[in-house]
């Protein structure tokens, strides 16, 4: 039997390469969320753009953490966690969201170049996404 500091440094261990990983489909993510805003602005504009990409890079974000970051955990069926996902992750939408519309709202240069906005967004949600995905969605 391990002592117990072992368990919980291999605990922490575990965390830390899940946060990794998290922050690894994050950056991709990031790279569909940039990529559709900058896509759907001319046509939606960057709050419609803004709404979408978010949409486009949650789906992706939720599979890749579903077959990567926390692989082997959570019951729940596919479509349900999806929507699981999605619904916890609305504390992260609105961290993430909210500083990209004050952004784009407030500071030219993130108007001019969304990907500022997206950046900081991103960042925003992040530690509110990882703690409700480890702990809501995939457990």
């Amino acid at each position: 039997m391990k002592p117990e500091t072992d368990m919980i440094d291999e605990t922490r261990i575990a965390v830390a390469v899940q946060f990794i990983r998290f922050g690894f489909v994050g950056v991709i993510g990031f790279i569909i969320d940039t990529a559709a805003v900058y896509g759907f602005r001319q046509s939606l504009g960057l709050y419609g753009a803004g709404l979408i990409a978010y949409l486009f890079a949650a789906s992706a974000t939720w599979l890749l953490n579903r077959i990567w970051t926390f692989r082997g955990q959570g019951t729940a069926p596919a479509h349900r966690q999806w929507a699981l996902f999605l619904a916890t992750n609305l504390v992260g939408f609105v961290l993430n969201r909210g500083t990209y519309a004050a952004l784009v709202t407030f500071v030219p240069l993130a108007a001019a170049q969304p990907v500022i906005a997206t950046a900081a967004g991103a960042l925003a949600g992040m530690f509110a996404n990882f703690s409700l995905s480890r702990r809501v969605v995939f457990r």
